[in-house]
């Protein structure tokens, strides 16, 4: 492929480079230029044009990345048509996601001109959520290059998501002299919270004296009438082979595969089995609804996956997970980040239902779109990048953007309520942000100023409250999550935003009065024209 000026009188059948307008007509980066549009060009007094020309055995990058999709073999997830030489691949259903690491360093190694992007293996995934990208970077790959890729991938699975399955779950905790029964209660409510991602549910729960024979009856017993059976123990463990439970896995004539894990939270967990039935001896930690080693063994056998001693041992690497304020004695205080990184996530996928048949975030401000002056903004503040979520609309929508160093993620089931935009939002957020900021598209007064007294005062809270924009009072938009919401994020529905979590999540929250723009969106005809906007032609 050839890249760089030509004559317009030999553009065409060439690829264009970027967008142009010439004449009143738009036409787009990628596009095969025509002789018609030859013509339009001259009319327009355009003399040469930036384009890729295509060369014997160049392979068109739809076409590559579409053959690419193909050849992968996945589980579990659907490919979408390609568009700008991408595909992308999304979850079927709620599941675990895995991926052969080897084959996909394998294939990126191959040519830099075709890349393959998924998520981390073993991460929770939603339903249409995005798990991999294929992506062309040039606007043609050798047929060489795309013909070895295929090759590696023959006979080889890629990558999975492994749908949840309900499990029936027996619970067992035992009993010490001065342990409350508030505590107990409390252990249940976050075990049902926690099985609730899978459809599973607690069938039965004991309490029992905290000695090895009631807890070997008490599995024996649960273990006929459950598909896992958890046990959670009134003290710590402290001996891998003759603590109770442990040794109460034994006495039940079931086996211990492993005592202790390289997950931290996590590390007094127990791994075992009686008669084909998982038997987890549940760390501390699992009393709290935080991320801790024993939601990655209860998600993986949810989902189907054998976990086994060695997969045990294998989750030291990224097992550190952050300090939890419900324990005792934390092993160091949690260090402030000097300079906590934001993220800013840019929702617009709306359907502009109430503006009577116009795309909102197209309406023109000074000869601007609306979208592409709320994406500029957030580029010019202290954000570390900006994630832009599209839906409706989306081809429209990512042609106003062009140019713009920004990441698109398209979220295929916007019609399905805000929640989803946000999910797909925070679920490409770089594991390097301590917060997100999350911004409408259709909010015209918001300044890079705003953006950044934000981020300031999220960053003088060390990254650990909200930060909820405001005016006289009033609360507004934008907002800043510290990174411990997240995963509460995927657990949003409907219609659902960010205002829930603010309501019900245990963090602190400091409104910021940024003035009106914190209040004025355009979700009408009306709120449009009063904010001095132009409906998209």
């Amino acid at each position: 492929m050839r890249f760089g000026p030509v004559p317009l009188a030999q553009a065409e059948g060439a690829v264009l480079a970027y967008s142009i307008a010439v004449g009143g007509k738009r036409f787009r980066k990628a596009h095969v230029l025509t002789a018609e549009d030859v013509e339009a060009f001259r009319a327009g007094g355009v003399a040469e044009v930036i384009v890729a020309v295509m060369e014997a055995g160049d392979v068109e990058e739809n076409e590559a990345a579409t053959r690419i999709a193909a050849a992968l073999g996945f589980d579990g997830a659907v490919a979408k048509p390609a568009a700008t030489g991408r595909v992308n691949i999304f979850a079927r259903h709620d599941g675990l996601f895995t991926v052969d690491k080897a084959l996909i360093d394998a294939i990126n190694a191959v040519d830099p001109d075709a890349t393959i992007a998924t998520l981390a293996s073993h991460v929770q995934v939603s339903t249409g959520q995005m798990v991999a990208t294929v992506k062309i970077i040039p606007f043609a790959m050798r047929s060489e290059a795309l013909d070895a890729i295929i090759r590696l991938t023959t006979s080889r699975m890629a990558f999975a998501v492994h749908a949840f399955r309900p499990h029936r779950v027996g619970v067992i905790q035992t009993v010490l002299p001065g342990v409350k029964s508030s505590v107990l209660d409390k252990t249940v409510r976050v075990t049902e919270d926690r099985l609730l991602r899978s459809g599973s549910s607690v069938s039965e729960e004991v309490r029992i004296p905290h000695e090895a024979r009631a807890v070997a009856e008490a599995i024996g017993s649960l273990a006929d009438r459950s598909d896992i059976v958890l046990v959670f123990g009134a003290s710590a463990m402290s001996d891998p082979e003759d603590d109770v439970i442990p040794a109460a896995i034994r006495a039940s004539g079931g086996t211990v595969l492993r005592s202790g894990m390289p997950v931290d939270p996590g590390n007094l967990f127990v791994l075992g089995e009686r008669a084909g039935k998982p038997v987890l001896g549940a760390p501390g930690c699992a009393r709290s609804p935080r991320l801790n080693g024993f939601d990655w063994i209860l998600d993986r056998i949810c989902a189907g996956l054998e976990v086994t001693s060695g997969d045990v041992a294998a989750m030291g690497v990224g097992g550190l997970l952050m300090e939890i304020p419900s324990r005792p004695q934390p092993r160091e205080p949690m260090p402030v980040p000097p300079h906590p990184q934001v993220q800013a996530v840019v929702l617009a996928a709306g359907q502009s239902s109430r503006m009577r048949g116009s795309n909102k975030l197209l309406a023109l401000f000074d000869g601007e779109r609306l979208i592409r002056r709320a994406a500029l903004r957030v580029l010019a503040s202290k954000a570390a990048g900006v994630t832009l979520v599209t839906g409706h609309q989306s081809v429209l929508v990512e042609e106003a953007l062009q140019g713009l160093e920004l990441v698109l993620v398209h979220n295929p089931d916007f019609a399905n309520g805000l929640s989803t935009s946000l999910k797909a939002g925070i679920a490409a957020a770089p594991a390097s942000a301590d917060g997100a900021l999350i911004m409408l598209g259709d909010m015209p007064g918001i300044t890079s100023g705003d953006i950044d007294r934000l981020i300031d005062v999220f960053r003088a809270s060390g990254g650990a409250s909200i930060v909820r924009a405001v005016c006289n009072g009033k609360r507004g938009n934008p907002v800043i999550l510290p990174r411990s919401l997240f995963a509460a994020v995927g657990k949003l529905h409907g219609d659902t935003g960010a205002r829930h979590l603010i309501e019900s999540a245990n963090v602190g929250v400091i409104d910021v009065d940024i003035g009106p723009g914190a209040t004025i969106d355009v979700d009408t005809p009306e709120a449009l024209e009063n904010a001095r906007g132009m409906s998209s032609p």
